[in-house]
């Protein structure tokens, strides 16, 4: 088409209504014309936009809940009913029959007639709080100890071999041979689960760092003499969010199943928790009509574990800043 030349005096404007001077700023042409971008908000985005991390997070509110508020709200006497024989090994049916509809009995009563549902939750903060710590104490001296092994070279030799030589002992043998020579207490469990637990994610992290040290930005650092611990806490690791947030997701729940394992073998801690549990109503599980004592810590156990893993695996990828798009 052929452009038409028209008579701006038609419109009865001024030149300076027609035409305006615009100064040219050389900031403000820097500046790029896009929606403002929030890494945290976005992940959040991303997570919630998936309606079963609604439904997995509903359940693990409900299970922090009463794991950790419950218990502060609710005395729980472990031997409330010891001399009751006829509180003892009760089915939740039985338990309410005999005590009256509540909360305490909708899972029976166990070998001292004590509430199941209580004993469950009391002993669910213990496990719970161990494989909280342990996972924060390793998480923290795993990932700060491999960003700079990966990056130092000089460190790389050292960890290596320490590395050889940590990482080939059985995890559970050294956690049960501690066990057998401090008592079995909740720190010296932490103890247990902590001196070499960082090891094998210092490794992992170590290996995540290699693979981007030798970008170009991390080169144009080092030239410009920036310490090797600046440049892995600040241009190495907050690059590998989703990478720690996914590890971590295994991390927490292995502890409470090594907790449980122990107590099952009998080497756990003396106090109520989910292994004791389960480990104490084994001879329950293969008597007619008290197998709900074993099955019941046991599958909560199985919940909280499941719950605590999916959650972190599915923040893990939401942290993936290529999901953000």
């Amino acid at each position: 088409m052929e452009n038409e030349l028209r008579d701006l005096s038609a419109y009865g404007l001024s030149d300076e209504e027609l035409f305006a001077h615009i100064d040219h700023n050389e900031l403000e042409s820097e500046k790029i014309t896009a929606p403002r971008y929030s890494y945290w908000r976005s992940v959040f985005r991303v997570f919630f936009r998936n309606k079963v991390n609604i439904f997995i997070l509903a359940v693990l509110f409900f299970i922090i809940i009463f794991t950790y508020l419950y218990p502060t709200l609710v005395e729980y006497d472990r031997f409330g009913n010891l001399m009751d024989p006829s509180a003892k090994h009760l089915t939740p049916q039985a338990a309410i029959e005999k005590f009256g509809f509540s909360i305490h009995w909708i899972f029976g009563t166990g070998a001292a007639g004590g509430s199941t549902f209580d004993a469950i939750w009391n002993g669910s903060r213990i496990s719970v709080s161990l494989a909280l710590i342990c996972a924060a104490i390793n998480m923290t001296i795993g990932v700060l100890l491999g960003a700079v092994w990966g990056f130092s070279k000089k460190f790389d030799l050292i960890m290596t071999e320490v590395y050889n030589i940590l990482g080939n002992i059985p995890y559970l043998l050294l956690i049960s041979v501690l066990m057998l020579i401090f008592s079995p207490t909740f720190w010296t469990m932490v103890l247990a689960f902590t001196v070499t637990g960082w090891i094998g994610i210092a490794y992992f992290i170590r290996t995540q760092v290699i693979i981007i040290r030798d970008r170009e930005y991390n080169l144009a650092s080092r030239c410009l003499g920036t310490p090797i611990t600046r440049i892995a806490t600040k241009n190495i690791l907050p690059f590998m969010t989703s990478v720690i947030v996914t590890y971590a997701a295994v991390e927490i729940p292995s502890y409470i199943s090594y907790e449980v394992f122990l107590s099952y073998i009998g080497m756990g801690l003396t106090e109520t928790t989910l292994g004791r549990m389960i480990y104490e109503a084994e001879s329950a599980m293969v008597t007619p009509g008290w197998g709900f004592e074993f099955w019941t810590p046991v599958a909560v156990a199985s919940i909280i574990t499941v719950t605590l893993y999916v959650t972190g695996q599915n923040l893990g990828d939401a942290s993936d800043p290529r999901t953000h798009m």
